[in-house]
C-alpha cells in the first residue's frame, strides 16, 4: 500500500510544481505585456506631439483628450497623470523593445533577454516603473532598478530605499568612478566596507525626533522590526543574538546584536550608543571582535566585523581609536527620520564634478 501512496503523493506534486510554474508564467506574460503596450503608448504620444523628438513642454490638452476618450473606451488606467507616465517611459527607456513578432525571447529595458538581463528573468512590474520615473537623477534611477532586480525588492521595499536615499547614502563612501559603478551595476558586496552605511535610517520605527532613548530601548525597537532593520542593513545580513554573552576573565560582557552575514561569510557584531561614539567604545568592540575570532568562528568564516551605530560621532575620535587595529570596525550615526535628499545629492554632485 505504501508504494501506491508514495506515488499518489508524487502525482499531486507533479501536478501542483506544474499548475505552479504556470502561474508564475502567465504573471510574467501579463506583465512583460503591460510594459510593452504602456512603453508604445508613449511611443504614440510622443511622435504624435513631436514627431519623436524629446522637448521640455508638451500639450498638456492632447494628454486631457486622450484620458478622457481612453477612459470611455476601455475603463480605468489612463488618467493625465498615468499618460504622462507612459510618456516618461518612453523618453527615459527608448531601447525598450516591443516588437517581438513570433520570437519567443522577450527583449528587456536593455535589449537584452530577461533571461540575461537577471538570473530569475523577472523583469520589474509597472508600479516598479512608475516609482523609478519619479527619480529624476539617472544614475539613481539606475542604481534603483538594478538592485531592485538583484534583490528582489517589492514595490514598497524599493520606494522605501528611494525615500531613505540609499543611493546617496552608499555613494558618498565613493569616488567618482566607484559612483558611477554603483549605479551601472548595483551594490555589490566584494568587502566589508561595502556593507556599511552612513548614517543608517531608522524611520520605521515611528519615534518622534525629539525622543530620548536608551540603548536597551532602541535595540527591543530594531528587533521588534527585524524584518525591517534587515531591509536597512542590507542583502545577506541573518540575524543570530541579541544580547549575546561573552565571558573573560570571570567577567560577563553582552553585544548588543549579532548577525551573520552569508556573502562575506562572517560575523558581523553591532553595539548600538544612544551618545556620540568614545574611544572607549571602540576598544570594547575590539575586544568582542578578538574573542569571536578566537572562540566563536568555525573553518570557513573571514574575521569578523563590528558596526558601532551612534547617535553621533566625532571624525578625528573615530580616525585615532580605529587606527591601526587589525580589525575591522565601523563607526556609522542613526537618525529617526529620513534624510534631506537635496542636502545629500549635493554632497554628491560635488564628488562627480570634483574629479
Amino acid at each position: 500500500m505504501k508504494p501506491a501512496i508514495n506515488k499518489y503523493n508524487q502525482l499531486l506534486d507533479n501536478i501542483g510544481f506544474t499548475l505552479q510554474k504556470a502561474r508564475e508564467n502567465a504573471v510574467k506574460a501579463i506583465n512583460t505585456e503591460l510594459l510593452s503596450a504602456n512603453w508604445e503608448i508613449g511611443r504614440y504620444i510622443i511622435e504624435f506631439e513631436q514627431h519623436g523628438k524629446e522637448r521640455a513642454g508638451y500639450g498638456t490638452e492632447l494628454l486631457v483628450s486622450l484620458s478622457k476618450d481612453l477612459k470611455a473606451r476601455f475603463g480605468k488606467g489612463f488618467s493625465r497623470s498615468n499618460l504622462q507616465l507612459m510618456r516618461l517611459f518612453y523618453i527615459k527607456y527608448p531601447n525598450f523593445q516591443t516588437m517581438f513578432g513570433k520570437s519567443e525571447i522577450r527583449q528587456t529595458l536593455s535589449g537584452k533577454s530577461a533571461k540575461s538581463q537577471t538570473a530569475s528573468g523577472i523583469l520589474l512590474s509597472w508600479s516598479h516603473y512608475a516609482e523609478l520615473l519619479t527619480v529624476s537623477d539617472d544614475l539613481a534611477r539606475s542604481f534603483y532598478e538594478k538592485q531592485s532586480i538583484r534583490e528582489n525588492w517589492s514595490f514598497r521595499e524599493m520606494k522605501r530605499q528611494i525615500d531613505s536615499a540609499l543611493f546617496q547614502r552608499i555613494a558618498l563612501s565613493k569616488d567618482k568612478k566607484g559612483v558611477l559603478a554603483l549605479a551601472k551595476k548595483g551594490h555589490e558586496l566584494i568587502v566589508a566596507k561595502d556593507a556599511i552605511k552612513d548614517p543608517y535610517v531608522f524611520e520605521f520605527l515611528e519615534l518622534p525626533k525629539d525622543k530620548i532613548l536608551k540603548e536597551r530601548g532602541l535595540e527591543k525597537k530594531l528587533v521588534d522590526n527585524l524584518q525591517k532593520f534587515l531591509l536597512e542593513l542590507g542583502k545577506g545580513f541573518s540575524f543570530v543574538a541579541r544580547q549575546f554573552k561573552i565571558t573573560i576573565d570571570n567577567e560577563h560582557n553582552f553585544i548588543d546584536l549579532v548577525f551573520y552575514h552569508r556573502i562575506l561569510k562572517c560575523f558581523v557584531l553591532i553595539d548600538l550608543k544612544t551618545r556620540k561614539v568614545k574611544h572607549q567604545d571602540i576598544g570594547q568592540m575590539n575586544l568582542y571582535l578578538n574573542y569571536f575570532n578566537e572562540e566563536e568562528n568555525t573553518e570557513g568564516d573571514n574575521e569578523p566585523i563590528g558596526i558601532i551605530i551612534a547617535a553621533d560621532k566625532h571624525e578625528y575620535t573615530v580616525k585615532y581609536a580605529t587606527g591601526g587595529l587589525a580589525n575591522k570596525i565601523f563607526v556609522s550615526k542613526y537618525q529617526l527620520y529620513l534624510p534631506d535628499k537635496k542636502v545629500l545629492e549635493k554632497k554628491l554632485k560635488e564628488i562627480i564634478d570634483s574629479e
